[in-house]
Parts: C-alpha cells; sequence; structure tokens
C-alpha cells in the first residue's frame, strides 16, 4: 500500500530526508519515530504529494506521488500537528466543507459525519463553533475531517498529543480498529508506549535515514539480545554450589533472586525450575523482565551517534540528473 524507493528531500545544501525504503501492506500499522527534525514530517509530506522528491520515487495505493498526485491526496488521510481547523465553523459545517472537497455527495458526507461524531464523542458538540473547542476537541475532530473520506492510508503525525488519558484511549481504540479495517496506517509519535502498542512494525528515522526498522520484539532480540527471567526465591542461594542449564546466561543474582538470559525459554525455564527444585529451593515466581520500545530506540540512536562521532552530519548533496531532480 505504501512503497518508497531512495526517498530523498534536499533544501539547498541540507540533505532532511536521504535515500528512505518503506514498506507496508494492506492492514499493518508502521511507527515511524525519531528525534525532532529527523525527517519524518517531510517523509509525510512527500507522501501526500505536498513536497516533490529530490531523488527517489514513491507509491501510496498504487499512485505515484509526483505524476498521480490528485489519486494520491483523494487515497490519503492526514492528521497533522497544526491540524489548521477553522475556528469560525461548527463541527457540521466543517466536515460537510471537507465532504465536499473529496467530490462526496450529500447523502454520504452527512452520513458519514454523523458516524464520526458519534464515535468520537462529539455529537453533543456538533453546533459549537470549533474555536470554543478544548484542545483534545479539536484533535479528535481533525481526526474525524482525516477520515470523511474513508481512504485505504492514513498518516498521523502525534495522534494523540494534547489529549487526556480517556481521549488518547478513545483515539487509540479507534486505530486499533481501522487497523481491523484493512487500512495502512503509518504513525509519526514521541509516545513510545503508544507506539509500541499500536505498531506491527516501527523504523526509526536518524539524521535523515532509516537506520533500523522491523518488528518491535525482533528488534529487541537484536539490539538488547535474548529474553531475560527474573527467578524468585524462598530462600538465601549466596552460598549455594548450583549447576545451571547451560542453555542460560546469567546476568545478574542476589541473595534470593537472579536474572538470566535465554534463547530458547520453552526448554530453559521449565529446567531451571527443575535444577531448583533438586536443591529444594523454592521458588516464588518467575516472570519475564519487560523490555520497553524505549530501550530499542535509545540504543539505535546512541549506536549510531557512537559511530559517527559527532552530532554534526556532513553536508551531502545528491547527484545531478536524478529522478525528480529540482
Amino acid at each position: 500500500m505504501i512503497q518508497t524507493e531512495n526517498l530523498s528531500k534536499q533544501f539547498n545544501d541540507f540533505l532532511a530526508v536521504d535515500r528512505v525504503n518503506l514498506q507496508v501492506s494492506p492492514g499493518e500499522v508502521l511507527a515511524l519515530l525519531g528525534p525532532n527534525g529527523a525527517g519524518k514530517t517531510t517523509t509525510l509530506r512527500m507522501l501526500t504529494s505536498v513536497l516533490r522528491p529530490s531523488m527517489g520515487w514513491a507509491r501510496v495505493a498504487g499512485f505515484d506521488v509526483v505524476s498521480q498526485p490528485a489519486q494520491v491526496r483523494a487515497a490519503v488521510g492526514i492528521l497533522t500537528e497544526q491540524h489548521g481547523l477553522y475556528g469560525r465553523m461548527n463541527a457540521d459545517e466543517y466536515l460537510d466543507f471537507f465532504g465536499q472537497v473529496y467530490r462526496m455527495n450529500t447523502v454520504n458526507r452527512r452520513k458519514r459525519s454523523e458516524e464520526l461524531l458519534e464515535q468520537y464523542g462529539l455529537a453533543a458538540d456538533r453546533k459549537r463553533k470549533i474555536g470554543e473547542y478544548s484542545k483534545g476537541m479539536r484533535q479528535k475532530l481533525a481526526l474525524a475531517r482525516a477520515l470523511i473520506h474513508d481512504p485505504p492510508v492514513l498518516l498521523m503525525d502525534e495522534p494523540t498529543s494534547a489529549m487526556d488519558p480517556e481521549s488518547a484511549r478513545l483515539v487509540r481504540d479507534a486505530i486499533h480498529g481501522l487497523r481491523g479495517a484493512n487500512r495502512t496506517i503509518i504513525i509519526c509519535t514521541h509516545n513510545l508506549a503508544e507506539a509500541e502498542e499500536l505498531a506491527d512494525k516501527i523504523a526509526i528515522i536518524h539524521r535523515g535515514q532509516i537506520i533500523i526498522s522491523g518488528e518491535v520484539e525482533a528488534l529487541k532480540t537484536r539490539l538488547l539480545g535474548s529474553t531475560q527471567f527474573e527467578l524468585r526465591l524462598g530462600t538465601n542461594i549466596d552460598s549455594m554450589n548450583i549447576n545451571f542449564p547451560a542453555s542460560i546466561t546469567i546476568t545478574g543474582q542476589g541473595s534470593d533472586w537472579l536474572q538470566y538470559q535465554t534463547a530458547d525459554p520453552s526448554n530453559a525455564n521449565p529446567l531451571v525450575i527443575q535444577t531448583m527444585v533438586t536443591h529444594n529451593i523454592p521458588v516464588l515466581g518467575l516472570s519475564e523482565v519487560p523490555r520497553s520500545l524505549e530501550n530499542v530506540y535509545l540504543q539505535a540512536i546512541n549506536a549510531v551517534d557512537a559511530e559517527n562521532h559527532s552530532l554534526e552530519r556532513p553536508v551531502q548533496v545528491l547527484p545531478g540528473g536524478s529522478q525528480y531532480a529540482g
């Protein structure tokens, strides 16, 4: 549904996006993560045909972002941080206006507006001026606007920014439902817990380049090592000579607890329990040690910075004569 190859954008001598390659299938949610200024918003603008690539190409819903911009925009719903709501309109007028922009007939746009206002808890305030809405209400109305034409592709920049916890949960639940509707979604967010909850895959962009991408659990194993477990015990084991299974690696130990890593927990964990039983050591609990997406993100960013030895990237000018140059 979304495919890019060497997608790049250069502003004078600044390379904002550098050869980005993405593939997002129907029904998938991709979280695009990165520091401020990493190239996330520029990438989204190219995917919506707002910015012309300096090099490379992108297709959205089968349409080329340069040669077929009208078809791309018709297939995309976008929610940006600066959503540009018209404060003098009410919600009914606002959604009806955008329904007309997308050339929806009267019956369909009124039906769709009704569904979205009910879904996002705005029906009771539909006649109030948007300028009187809270930040959370405005964000929900902006999301309704992005979905008014039921697009197959949804691009979201900080979708729960400025929302109270209840409203943010409502939007996250809505995103779960949209994925079930076979819609492709890209989310740019600084909320890593939100990204981990919603995304099938993540891609981390840093200084314009995708430095790592894949499924969250696979990236945890790749960057953080094998799954880690903690064993809580009912007695002091400091003075005990215990021969642990060869399939585990002890990573930490106290008087009545130990942590270990294993690449094969289904076989290793029963062996660990059996070892404790053999030594008459009561086991109070065995649990997996949580490893968050934040750990993956920081590890990836820090590794790249360490390799470059500097936060300043040298200027790289794209070669002349490249596709979409100028």
